[in-house]
This record gives structure tokens, sequence and C-alpha cells, in this order.
């Protein structure tokens, strides 16, 4: 999926593409004229836009959130998930290679499409799907069920068919494309939650009901953050099978815990980022913003790659002085601070 997202992503929705192709969505009235305008689907992907067109919308939506999570939870790495507007190809050569930047950008986008699916069902924007009618268990103590239950099993299958759909190759990336395709969505189910409401007089809740609820997505993309960072590295083998040569995937070294279907997985390393490599699609960290009193990766000694960075003042309009006045406004007087900005040389 996300090996060739960058085609069905530039049509569906980075920037302001996005707004043309969901308002393309709403405007059109026949099927095949819509799926059939997206660049870069299969013959499978256009079957299924064309049966579950309704939703394709909060398929394009999902893919979004993936991305701009991405952006959030590499903000302060050499490679932040950076994206370029005027290519069809958004994330350049950097997901051509098995890397763990692919796996990572592979699951939070799936994670993605079945949690803006799922979300969609539950609010009733789609009439092909809604709430999740099969309670996980019998109620609790002081509890029964109610609400509407977010029905991520729906949202996963979505995910699966359209993301799925291109990865049917018995190649070791189609293999790794699926299992971190996988992984992402599991995310969801792993972090599903109940949520209570209470009723009765003064909110003194006689009576609660609860449903089960996705997480806010930032949950989600903290916990696969962590996956990226525990990721596995494989090795390819190849075997013959009636259907011909088939690669599989197995894990590098035996001294470690072999990964599970919830774990992200590569097999080849990722470039330093250091410096600009159009082969790579590496913009290197020239000029990118480092923090001088962290240790971390975001710090100015490693983002910087040890070339140093340079420091300049920056004049910032904040409000201050805040009163709060009965009933019931606040009023602030305006100040100008000066702050310093490291940036990498």
């Amino acid at each position: 999926f996300a090996g060739h997202l960058p085609k069905i992503i530039r049509a569906l929705l980075l920037n302001n593409q996005a707004v043309k192709i969901l308002n393309l969505y709403s405007s059109l009235g026949t099927q095949p004229i819509l799926c059939g305008s997206i660049p870069g689907l299969v013959p499978k992907q256009l079957r299924f836009c064309r049966n579950y067109v309704e939703i394709m919308p909060s398929v394009a939506e999902g893919v979004k959130i993936g991305i701009q999570e991405c952006q959030h939870q590499f903000r302060g790495r050499r490679w932040n998930c950076t994206t370029i507007n005027d290519n069809l190809a958004i994330f350049g050569p950097v997901l051509d290679k098995a890397t763990r930047e692919s796996a990572f950008v592979h699951a939070i986008a799936s994670a993605g499409v079945a949690f803006a699916v799922t979300r969609a069902c539950a609010e009733g924007s789609a009439t092909i799907c809604g709430c999740d009618t099969r309670h996980k268990g019998p109620p609790g103590e002081g509890w029964k069920w109610g609400g509407c239950s977010e029905d991520v099993e729906f949202g996963s299958m979505v995910s699966r068919e359209f993301a799925d759909a291109r990865e049917n190759r018995p190649d070791a990336r189609s293999a790794m494309n699926r299992h971190n395709n996988e992984a992402g969505r599991m995310s969801l189910n792993d972090n599903m939650f109940l949520k209570c409401k209470c009723h009765g007089l003064s909110g003194s809740c006689e009576v609660k009901t609860c449903w089960w609820s996705q997480p806010d997505f930032r949950v989600i993309g903290d916990y696969m953050k962590d996956k990226y960072d525990s990721a596995s590295e494989m090795v390819v083998e190849k075997h013959k099978e009636s259907r011909g040569w088939v690669e599989t995937l197995r894990p590098k070294y035996n001294y470690f815990k072999p990964p599970t279907e919830r774990d992200l997985v590569y097999y080849e390393n990722s470039p330093n980022f250091c410096d600009p490599n159009p082969e790579t699609g590496s913009f290197g960290t020239r000029d990118r913003i480092c923090n001088l009193t962290s240790h971390g990766i975001d710090g100015c000694d490693l983002l910087c790659c040890g070339r140093g960075h340079n420091t300049r003042t920056e004049k910032r309009k904040e409000k201050c002085h805040c009163i709060f006045h009965w009933c019931c406004y606040v009023s602030c007087q305006e100040c100008v601070r000066v702050y310093d900005v490291h940036t990498c040389k």
C-alpha cells in the first residue's frame, strides 16, 4: 500500500488536492467516473472503490491522518516524514527500500484508514455500516451495554481489502508490507477501551451505559512509534512452491525474540538521512531546528550529525498579563518576547 501510496494519496488527499478530491466524492454522481478518475488503483482496488464508494472519503481521510501522525512522531528525527508537494511520489524514493521507515508508514497508514472508516461508521456517515452490535462479553457490575460501540472489525476489513490489494506478489516486499499493514490495524484492536456515561438525577450514576471506543489516534501513533523503535530485522529466504519461487522472511538474529504479528519488520538498512541524497530520498538536516538542551536525537549534536549549529534570535508576539473578568471574558495584553532559535549547519 505505502510502497504504492504516492499515486493514490496524491490523487486522494494531500494539501489542496485533498479538498478537490473530497469535493469530487460529494459532487460526482456516477461511480465509474469517480473511481476511474483516481490514478494508481489496481483492478481489485477499483472494484472495491465502486462497491464501497460512500466510504472512500473516509479511506482518503484515514491516509491523511496517518501521514499527519507520522510527521508528528518523527518531527524531531533526521527523517521527519517529509512529503513532496509537486511529485506523485509524495515521500520520494524513501519508501522504495524495505526499511524501518517504510514499515512505519505502511502500518500507520493502514491503521489510519481503519480508524477513519470505523469512526465514520459510528457517526452514521455511511449507510453500509454502523455500530458494532457484537458486544464482547456480558456487562459488568453496575453498568450495561449501550451507546454505539465502534465496529473496528469493519474498519479493519476495509483497510485490509483496499490497502493489501497490491500486496499479492510472492516476493519479500509484499510479505513485509502485508505484515506491517496488519500490525497497524491490530494496534486499533489492542487499544480499544470501554467508554461509559452516567444516567440519573443530578448525575447520580444510578444507571451507567458503556460502549467500545477507539482511542485518540495519537495513542495509536505513540504505540506504533514504540513498535518502530523495536522493529525486527529480517532476512529474505527463497523456496520453490507449486506456483513457482516464493520469498519469505525470517528473523536475522536467532538470539532475539522473534517478532509477533503485532511487531514491525524490515530487511534493509536505513540511510543516515544526514545529507541530501536524491537516490535515497534523504533531504538532509541542514537548516532543521534543533533542541540545544536535549541529548536525544532531536538535540543539536545528533540531529545536525556533528556539523554544528547556528543560533539566531527571533521576536514573537504573545498574549500576556491575561485577566479574567466576571462575567465572562478574558482580556490580555500583547507582549514581544525574544527567543533563541538553533538550526543545523
